[in-house]
C-alpha cells in the first residue's frame, strides 16, 4: 500500500516527491530535539496550491496521514513526520504575492522566511510585527501554525493580531479562503483565528493575508540591566510594567542562560549568579521612555548600561537571540514555553528554583518579561528524556496554570505537551476541540497524534 501511495504521488507530482534517505531523516525532527518513530513515506516539496491539493486528494483517497512542514524550526514536535506518513513541505512556496501600502496588507505564501519578508517590506516603509527569536530561519506559515510571538509582541502583538485571512486546503483537497482584506470583519465565525495556532490539524495554509504596520518613526534606544539574581530581575521587570511605560522589548535571562550564552559568543563571563534584563524602546518618545525605565531598574537594584550606538544595541540583542543556539550543543534540550500574568513572574521563578533544588538539575530560563512568557529549558545529555525530567516539567506546567497562566504562549502543543492539554482546557473543552478538528478532517489524516493525545 505504501509503495502505491508513493507511486501515485510521483505520477502526479514527479520530481517534487523526494524519497532520499537524507530528506526522510530530516523530516522526522524539528528543533525540539524530539524525532518521530520510523521514516516517512516521502517528502513532497510543494511549489503551488495545486501541488498541495494533489497531495491531500491522494492522501484522502488512500487514508495516508499528512504532516505539513515549514522550515522545521518548531519546538514542540508538531511538524515531525514518522512511519507511514507524508511530509508536505511548504518551504518552496515562498513568494510575496501582493503588497498594498494603501491598505497596509500583504499576501504571501507560507514558505517565506519571516526576516526575508520584513527586509522586502522595509524598502516600502512597512513591517510585519511578529518577531520570534527564530525570525531569520522560521517561515511565516510556521509562525501562523504555532501562533508565534517573539521579542516585540508585548507592544505590537503576536501572530493572531497580525493576520487578516488565510487560504486553507482541507484534508480532501478543497480550497477555502478565510478572513478578509478589510481591517474590520465579523461575518460568521472567525475561522481565521481558529486556524492560527492549530498546528496543521485543521488544514494546510497555502497563503496568508497579513496586517502590516508602517515602520516606527523616531529612534530606538536599547539598554541592559544586570541584577544579582533572577528573582530581583523579575521583580524589576514587573515594576517596569506597573510604571506605565511600555517598552517594545523586555527580555530576561537567568544566570545559567547568560553564562552559557556569553561562553558561546566568546564574551567575558558575567558575575556568578547575575541575571540580565534587555530593554528596548522605540518611537518619538524612545529616549524619555528609556530614561524612565532605567530609573525604575536602578531603583530595583539593577546596574544599567545604555547602548551608545546601533552596533552596541545589536550586540546586546544578539546575546538574547543566541540563547537557544548556545544550548543546542549541550544535548537534548526541552525548550518549554509557559506564560503567566506579568505580576506572577517572580513567583514563577521561585517555582523554577524550587524544582532545581528538589530534582538536582539546572533549568536555564529566558523570558519575554514584557508579556510574562517564560522559556525554561530542560537539558539532558542523550536523546532520551528521563521520566523524572518529564515529571519536573509536569510540575512546572501545573504551577503555571495555578498562577493563572498557560501551558504554551507561542511554541504550540505538538507531541511534547499533548498529555497536559486537558489539564488546562478541562474535559469538556478538550472534547469540543477534538470534535471541531473532526469537522475539518473527518478521516483524521492531518497531523494525527499532534496536539490531542491519541
Amino acid at each position: 500500500m505504501s509503495s502505491d501511495v508513493v507511486a501515485r504521488l510521483v505520477a502526479e507530482l514527479g520530481d517534487r516527491v523526494d524519497t532520499t534517505p537524507d530528506a526522510l531523516h530530516a523530516a522526522r525532527a524539528d528543533k525540539s530535539g524530539h524525532a518521530a518513530a520510523g521514516l516517512p513515506l516521502a517528502v513532497v516539496h510543494a511549489g503551488s496550491v495545486a501541488d498541495v491539493q494533489a497531495v491531500l486528494r491522494i492522501a484522502s483517497a488512500t487514508g495516508t496521514p499528512v504532516v505539513p512542514r515549514g522550515a522545521g524550526t518548531g519546538l514542540a514536535g508538531a511538524a515531525n513526520t514518522g512511519e507511514g506518513e507524508i511530509s508536505l513541505s511548504l518551504r518552496g512556496m515562498d513568494r510575496i504575492l501582493e503588497v498594498r501600502r494603501d491598505d497596509l496588507l500583504a499576501v504571501v505564501e507560507p514558505g517565506i522566511i519571516n526576516a526575508d519578508l520584513n527586509a522586502v517590506l522595509a524598502e516600502q516603509g512597512l513591517w510585519w510585527a511578529p518577531d520570534p527569536a527564530s525570525r531569520d530561519i522560521s517561515t511565516v506559515g510556521g509562525n501562523i501554525a504555532t501562533g508565534a510571538g517573539g521579542l516585540l509582541c508585548a507592544k505590537y502583538g503576536v501572530v493572531r493580531d497580525a493576520v487578516l485571512g488565510v487560504d486553507l486546503v482541507l484534508a480532501d483537497g478543497r480550497l477555502l479562503r478565510l478572513g478578509h482584506r478589510s481591517v474590520k470583519g465579523v461575518t460568521g465565525l472567525d475561522l481565521t483565528s481558529l486556524v492560527i495556532g492549530s498546528e496543521g490539524v485543521l488544514g494546510v495554509v497555502v497563503a496568508a493575508t497579513l496586517k502590516l504596520r508602517r515602520l516606527i518613526p523616531g529612534e530606538v534606544r536599547t539598554l541592559s540591566a544586570t541584577f544579582p539574581d533572577v528573582r530581583t530581575a523579575a521583580v524589576a521587570s514587573a515594576a517596569v510594567t506597573a510604571s506605565g511605560v511600555q517598552p517594545a522589548i523586555m527580555e530576561l535571562m537567568d544566570a545559567t542562560s547568560l553564562a552559557r550564552t556569553h561562553a558561546y559568543l566568546g564574551l567575558p563571563a558575567p558575575a556568578p549568579g547575575a541575571a540580565q534584563l534587555l530593554v528596548q524602546t522605540d518611537g518619538p518618545a524612545a529616549t524619555a521612555e528609556a530614561d524612565a525605565i532605567a530609573a525604575t531598574l536602578v531603583a530595583a537594584g539593577g546596574v544599567v548600561v545604555v547602548a551608545a550606538d546601533e552596533a552596541q544595541a545589536a550586540h546586546l540583542l544578539s546575546i538574547r537571540r543566541s540563547m537557544h543556539p548556545a544550548w543546542e550543543t549541550a544535548g537534548t534540550t526541552l525548550i518549554e514555553d509557559v506564560s503567566v500574568p506579568r505580576s506572577a513572574l517572580p513567583a514563577m521563578f521561585d517555582v523554577i528554583a524550587d524544582l532545581e533544588r528538589r530534582y538536582g538539575i539546572a533549568i536555564p530560563t529566558v523570558a519575554h518579561a514584557g508579556d510574562g512568557n517564560l522559556h525554561p529549558n530542560f537539558v539532558v545529555p542523550g536523546p532520551e528524556v528521563p521520566e523524572e525530567i518529564w515529571q519536573a516539567a509536569g510540575e512546572l506546567f501545573q504551577a503555571a496554570l495555578a498562577l493563572g497562566g498557560t501551558l504554551t504562549g507561542e511554541h504550540g502543543v505538538g507531541v511534547l505537551k499533548r498529555r497536559w492539554l486537558a489539564d488546562e482546557l478541562g474535559g469538556d473543552q478538550w472534547e469540543l476541540q477534538r470534535q471541531i478538528a473532526h469537522v475539518f478532517d473527518p478521516a483524521g489524516i492531518l497531523n494525527p497524534g499532534k496536539v490531542f493525545a491519541p
